[in-house]
Order: C-alpha cells, then structure tokens, then sequence
C-alpha cells in the first residue's frame, strides 16, 4: 500500500494550513484568562530565609540550610538599588543564592527597600560607607569573622568595588557580576544617552526628586526595542500553550516590572561621576569627603560578565582586574548570554557558578 501523495491544491493547502493555526490559537488563548491571577501568584524568592538585621528600609536577609556552613567566611549579596534583589534567587534551579548555600556558604543578601520621597537626599556615601558599613559591622558581630565574601551585581557591583577600595581590611574575596566599572566607551546606549549634552541630570533630580521607576523600565525597553516591543510578544503569543514556557515567562516578567526608584543625589552622583566623567578608574571618584583608589584593592577578585550584556557591555566590566592592586584576579567571560541571563539563565547555571562556587571555596576559611 502506497502512501498518498501530498495535496497539490494551494487552496486546499491554504484552507488546511489556516485550520491548523486555527486550532493552535485557541490552544494558546486557553491559558490567558488565567495569565493576571498566575502572574500576580509568582513568589518572589524561592529559597527559605530569614531577616537578621533592618536599618531604615534596609533588610538583611539570611538564607537556611538543613547542613552546617563548610566555611567561617559569610557571603553577602549586594544587589542594585534600581529592581528588586530576588533576581538572584528567582525560582527552583535558577538561583544563584543556592548555588552558594548548597555548597555550605553561610549566605546573606542586602534588600535595600522601597525609598520614599524623604530619602532623596541620601547619597552614595550614606550607602557605602554607611548602610553597608554597617551590614559589615553586623555580620563580623554575628558570625566572628573580620573579612567578609562580597558578590555586587550590576550597580551593586560598583557600590561593592567602591566598598572594597574604601574598607580593604573588610572583604577576604569580591566577586563582580556584570558590574559597570569603566564609563568611557561608547559601547552601550545608556552611556550615549547620559552624556552631558544630551542629559542635564541636575535639572532631573532637581524636578523629580528620586528617579521614578517609571523612567528607569522605559530606558531599559527602549535598549532593545525589537526585541521587546516586537519579538518577545510574538514569542509570548506562540508559547503560550506551553506551561513552562509561561511559568518561566511570567516569573520573569514580574521581576523585570517591579521596579522602584533610586534615591535622587545617588542617582545624580552615579551619573555625574561615572557615565559622565568616569572618574571611578582614574582614581577620583568622592564618596564622602574620601577618593576610591582601585589599587588599594588588593583581595582575590572575580569579574564575571556575559557576552551579549546590553545594560552593562564588557567593555565596562573588563577593565575592572587591570585597574585593582589585586595580583590573584580572574575573569569569566559567558559568550552568547545577556544581563539577567548571568543570574537565571540555564547556561549560567552550568559554567559559571560551579565554576565561582569553586574559585571562592579554595579562597575561603
């Protein structure tokens, strides 16, 4: 018996085809009267914690483990000050935080809070030699140890690099995730965007007080307007009959809306002072009535950075293991990936926190 031969009617075709996409669609709007109530269920941290210390809106965060800490030596997680820190712990196999805590690290994480208009007056110095000092102060009370493990992501790498310059004697080993440190390329559109002729960030934070969220979402959609705009609702609209598709998708997507806003003088000082006039790797960068001299940092230094970053180009991130004093530096470069993907996604998972997991394990007590 002989297979039929394939129908060479273009409008039978046609008509077959239709009902088949037909048929697909209603498959995929199945699931979207369900979408508001499934996004608005999206747990936000996945990994058991608990607050150990509060200042202000500051909370810190201490992750549980069922087995004993393998190491003396505390990891604290700083995260930016611009979405919320539970990217690094987003959900079951996507979180860096477990990464750590399952290898026996006593793990800890800063939540910086929600500002409110009262705080627009705080600046990086009330930050750095400040909030976090005194998340120092604690964690040495705490646990006994004199140095601490620091991992800074994106802007908190940078208040983490300007920490560690400050407070040498206070971290054992600094791991940078695609933390902006040198500002003068051109590479990425949000240092076009802030040049002084084509932003007066004075008059901003002078009218607004502290950035609003609304004004930090809109400049990262527009980084990658296609892909944003364009491509990933057509994405959305033909994965949507897939639940882990979908389970992935909104979880992600509630993170990437829940932003909030930086404090106004941070923000102007981050602008002025680094895209600006990047006077952070030529050693003149005030926090305070104190300079942040990068040589002065001189613990084992890990600079992690993703190939395709568009918030944070490598070109910002690679200079940083040139400039410190450190002479135990490394770098991991992941090809193909972008900013959030160095957090959750699956090929981070695999290369990269093994691999930091072990680099910091050799280096700690």
């Amino acid at each position: 018996m002989t297979e039929s031969a394939p129908c060479s009617n273009p409008w039978l075709q046609w008509q077959r085809a239709a009902l088949d996409e037909s048929f697909a669609a209603l498959g995929r709007m199945s699931n979207f009267p369900t979408l508001w109530e499934r996004a608005k269920q999206v747990r936000k941290g996945v990994s058991p914690s608990e607050v150990v210390y509060e200042e202000d809106r500051l909370k810190l965060l201490h992750y549980r483990s069922d087995s004993k800490s393998r190491f003396k030596t505390p990891l604290v997680f700083i995260y930016a000050l611009v979405n919320r820190p539970y990217i690094l712990d987003l959900k079951k196999g996507r979180s860096v935080v477990a990464n750590f805590v399952n290898q026996g690290f006593d793990t800890y994480l800063v939540d910086w809070g929600v500002p409110t208009p009262a705080d627009r007056h705080l600046t990086l110095d009330d930050y750095i030699n400040g909030y976090m000092a005194n998340v120092m102060d604690y964690l040495s009370e705490r646990t006994g140890a004199k140095s601490l493990n620091v991992l800074g992501y994106c802007m908190g790498g940078t208040m983490s690099t300007m920490f560690t310059a400050l407070h040498p004697e206070r971290v054992k080993n600094l791991i940078l995730l695609a933390a902006p440190i040198d500002f003068a390329s051109n590479d990425g559109l949000l240092n076009l965007w802030t040049r002084p002729e084509n932003f007066d960030v004075d008059k901003f934070v002078d009218t607004f007080g502290n950035c609003p969220p609304e004004f930090l979402q809109s400049t990262f959609l527009l980084l990658r307007p296609v892909g944003n705009f364009i491509e990933k609702p057509i994405n959305f609209y033909e994965n949507m009959h897939d639940e882990k598709f979908l389970e992935d998708f909104l979880t992600t997507e509630s993170w990437l809306n829940d932003n909030i806003a930086v404090p106004g003088e941070v923000y102007r000082q981050f602008v002025k002072y680094l895209y600006q006039q990047n006077l952070l790797t030529q050693n003149r960068m005030p926090v305070g009535k104190r300079i942040v001299n990068l040589q002065n940092i001189i613990c084992p230094v890990l600079n992690i950075m993703a190939g395709k970053d568009d918030l944070v180009p490598c070109s910002q991130g690679m200079p940083f293991t040139d400039l410190v004093g450190s002479k135990d530096r490394k770098t991991i470069l992941l090809d193909g990936s972008g900013h959030i993907g160095l957090a959750i996604g699956g090929r981070a998972q695999k290369e990269v926190w093994p691999q930091a997991c072990e680099w910091l394990a050799k280096r700690s007590d």
